[in-house]
């Protein structure tokens, strides 16, 4: 009863918090994606006219293609190798806590660090090819994949490694005993019972692809011609780089959002889904 009776006292803080730093921004935002404005007190309103010089703005159209290509590959690139790790590092191989260290650290290190100290590894590699990363959009687009790769696969690793371990070996086990050969095992006992792990997976992969931003700055900021600049990037420049774009920025931020929203609400519903069905 006194927990209950104190309860609105706990919230408060959290509830004023988020007000204050999520739901007024947001509101705002939204208000002013329908106007033209420099600051807030300025904004006249213009209707859906940011909103369609958006969508008939040819860099926004590159770097949501460029976006959605880029999350499709890392993705399953990310998870299919976290996932074949954390299988590895659970056989009882020696030196498996050191592995684990190793593969986990590259997520410790920052995005702007990691984009310079990943363009000077590709431009060493290309430089005998007489290129560099911003040569071809597919250097850069292959170069951010291996980025997020790297930075990615040990910290979704150990999220693995832990749903794994807590299958009950009495179930795998059982599988062999009833002659499954280990495909049929991870397809029906392994995966399955990871499917918890697989939701969160594949929930912050989907959102770091779609959000990355620093790596893409320091790795090529959109070289060449803007090509290989994603939606955060594209954003950012309009905001920034272009005078009287600032309502079609906010346009592209609350898109951008709504998109991000719609794909992770809709995987969360689909492998959570899984998760009650087995």
């Amino acid at each position: 009863m006194a927990l209950k009776k104190y309860f609105p006292v706990f919230v408060l803080p959290t509830l004023l918090a988020f007000i204050i730093a999520f739901a007024v921004p947001f509101i705002l935002g939204l208000f002013l994606s329908f106007t033209e404005f420099t600051t807030v007190v300025d904004a006249q309103w213009v209707g859906i006219a940011n909103y369609v010089r958006a969508f008939s703005n040819d860099d926004f159209l590159n770097a949501l293609w460029f976006t959605v290509k880029f999350t499709v590959v890392s993705v399953i690139t990310i998870n299919v190798i976290a996932f074949a790790l954390a299988s590895l590092l659970t056989k009882g191989l020696k030196g498996t806590n050191l592995f684990r260290t190793v593969f986990f650290m590259p997520n410790l290190i920052g995005g702007i660090v990691l984009g310079y100290i990943w363009q000077l590894i590709i431009n060493g590699v290309l430089q005998f090819f007489d290129v560099t990363i911003t040569y071809d959009p597919k250097y850069g687009f292959w170069g951010l994949v291996i980025l997020m790769n790297w930075q990615l696969i040990g910290y979704m690793m150990v999220i693995y490694i832990a749903g794994i371990q807590n299958i009950p070996t009495d179930l795998q086990d059982a599988s062999k005993v009833d002659g499954a050969n280990r495909w049929q095992t991870l397809r029906n006992v392994t995966i399955p019972l990871v499917m918890p792990s697989i939701t969160i997976c594949l929930f912050l992969t989907i959102t770091n692809s779609f959000k990355l931003f620093d790596q893409n700055l320091a790795l090529t900021a959109g070289a060449p011609s803007k090509q290989t600049a994603m939606l955060a990037l594209d954003i950012y420049n309009t905001f920034y780089g272009r005078i009287g774009w600032e309502g079609v920025g906010q346009a592209k931020a609350v898109i951008f959002f709504v998109i991000v929203a719609i794909i992770s609400f809709a995987q969360l519903a689909m492998t959570r889904k899984r998760e009650v069905e087995q």
